[in-house]
């Protein structure tokens, strides 16, 4: 059980006006990034939906360019090297303490949870409404016909160039790749959403740098929403939140939902 003592006054304080925030809320927004998924043990990487660190992948080819869109269509092998590499690296994780917070406020909040990692936590936790904003690693689908399957791993697909069983094309994981446009039913929920006007929306976990993540954080404020920030560093949007809490995603979640619940 996580207590408030672990963490110094000023995050304990931080804790306690998230805390309050959210008592009067109804209608909540949480947005999550890779720092959510990094107390699973998945590496916090950058890129698509939080996927690579280095600059350059062992081939010396620049991730951007192996994991973008148009590479796929051109030498897909290539880019399923890769993204067999990142699912490799992500096996056998499973949701936390975090992910399972918020699915639980579910019970308490009309909540949606915006989320920018392909891990499919979220809905694993429990969460049912979830936005993946970049898709989700587990959903495979067909680039020329309508076969699609769920996979828990990648460990029995084919390690050169998995192909359709249907038709014989190529198939890939439900992801946006590196200059691919983000899904419409993404966006048209994103927009139903953000025209709901949450009373409040919570950072959690991510840097913030691409535009409709930090957006949300900054229109609240027209129709009187308040802001929460969870990252242990200062990101894009640090200057903008109503509170910064300079911790862990699970552990600051823990902490909120338990001081949620003692005064209830």
């Amino acid at each position: 059980m996580v207590t408030m003592e672990p963490f110094p006054d000023d995050i304990r304080a931080a804790i306690e006006a998230a805390a309050e925030m959210l008592r009067g809320a109804r209608r909540v927004l949480a947005i999550t990034g890779a720092g959510i998924s990094a107390e699973s043990g998945l590496p916090t990487y950058r890129g698509v939906g939080g996927l690579y660190e280095d600059s350059e992948g062992e081939d010396g080819i620049p991730i951007e360019v192996a994991l973008s869109g148009e590479w796929f269509r051109t030498d897909p092998a290539r880019t399923w090297k890769h993204l067999r590499q990142i699912e490799a690296a992500c096996r056998g994780a499973t949701p936390n303490a975090g992910h399972a917070v918020l699915a639980r406020w579910q019970r308490r909040f009309d909540i949606t949870v915006l989320t920018q990692n392909i891990d499919g936590f979220h809905r694993a936790a429990g969460s049912d409404d979830v936005i993946e904003m970049h898709g989700n690693f587990h959903h495979l689908y067909c680039t020329s016909c309508p076969w699609r399957l769920d996979v828990e791993s990648y460990a029995d697909i084919d390690r050169n160039l998995p192909c359709c069983p249907d038709c014989g094309d190529v198939i890939r994981p439900n992801v946006v790749l590196f200059g691919e446009m983000l899904p419409t039913t993404a966006l048209d929920r994103y927009d139903r959403v953000m025209a709901s006007t949450p009373d409040v929306v919570l950072s959690i976990g991510t840097t913030s740098v691409f535009p409709y993540i930090a957006a949300p954080v900054h229109w609240c404020r027209q129709w009187g929403g308040r802001s929460i920030e969870i990252n242990p560093g200062r990101t894009d949007v640090s200057a903008a939140v109503d509170v910064r809490i300079p911790a862990p995603a699970a552990m600051a979640l823990q902490a909120i939902d338990k001081r949620l619940n003692s005064t209830c």
